[in-house]
């Protein structure tokens, strides 16, 4: 999707990092990261000050960094996350009682000011998503897909599992679709710099992209029965059980978030 935006992650140039590139991410077993992400989740959830969720993410972004991803990539794919957080987090910078910062600008609804608490909550905020979102991509670009398609076979139960690998695989088809519609447009004298001025045109191509993949989803589904298709796709390959030392990791690191729920709570104080 890098022709269409470079705000939204490409899953192709995602797969090609996760099927070329060799990084200290790509040698963990699929199996780890998946504990670590459930342990992450947890942490970023439970975590109730600003320095451990700053420290938290640069201690994910570190191992972004580590396994050789595209650090300009990721600055680029924050756009949505990013956008999420000022929707939610924007009101919470005047709406959150505390110390103003700067002056206050008086309205017909009484004064108004951004406070250092509400600052604050909008930071959290955007520090639990970011990490998240970056642990995430770090995880898809590091995992092959026989490895990804594994873990979705092993973890989702029927039919979830094969909507969700046929989701991945049609993917590319959907965007060479988008990106043909838009190089059609493009050399036609349409500009697509202006969203809301050229919605119109959004639209039509976002249409044809929609009749062109239930076409093709129509014939793919009849050749796939064609070859004896039955609803399931077996997946034959096996991951190995992570190492020892992996393990004892997946291990520290929910037995961290324990201690810190338990210091929280005053148990181990």
């Amino acid at each position: 999707m890098t022709a269409l935006s470079n705000h939204v992650p490409d899953p192709r140039l995602m797969t090609a990092y996760a099927e070329h590139q060799e990084g200290p991410m790509h040698r963990l077993n699929p199996w780890t990261k998946i504990g670590l992400l459930g342990a992450l989740v947890l942490a970023v959830t439970i975590l109730e000050d600003l320095v451990p969720l700053v420290g938290l993410y640069g201690a994910v972004l570190v191992a972004y960094v580590g396994a050789g991803l595209p650090v300009r990539r990721l600055l680029g794919w924050f756009t949505l996350p990013t956008l999420f957080v000022v929707s939610i987090g924007g009101p919470l910078l005047i709406m959150e009682p505390g110390t103003p910062i700067g002056g206050i600008l008086e309205t017909p609804l009484g004064g108004l000011s951004v406070t250092w608490t509400g600052a604050t909550l909008v930071v959290e905020l955007a520090a639990r998503s970011l990490t998240v979102v970056t642990f995430v991509l770090a995880t898809a670009m590091t995992t092959r897909y026989a490895d990804v398609a594994t873990v979705l076979d092993r973890l989702f139960p029927s039919p979830i599992d094969q909507v969700a690998l046929l989701t991945y695989r049609f993917t590319f088809v959907m965007l060479e679709t988008l990106e043909d519609l838009v190089k059609a447009a493009q050399a036609r004298g349409a500009t697509l710099s202006t969203f809301w001025s050229n919605r119109g045109l959004y639209a039509r191509m976002l249409g044809m992209t929609m009749l062109t993949a239930i076409e093709r989803s129509e014939r793919l589904v009849a050749s796939m029965e064609a070859r004896g298709y039955d609803g399931d796709i077996a997946m034959n390959s096996a991951i190995p059980r992570p190492s020892l030392l992996e393990l004892a990791a997946v291990l520290a690191a929910y037995g961290l978030v324990a201690a810190y729920v338990l210091t929280s709570m005053g148990v181990l104080a």
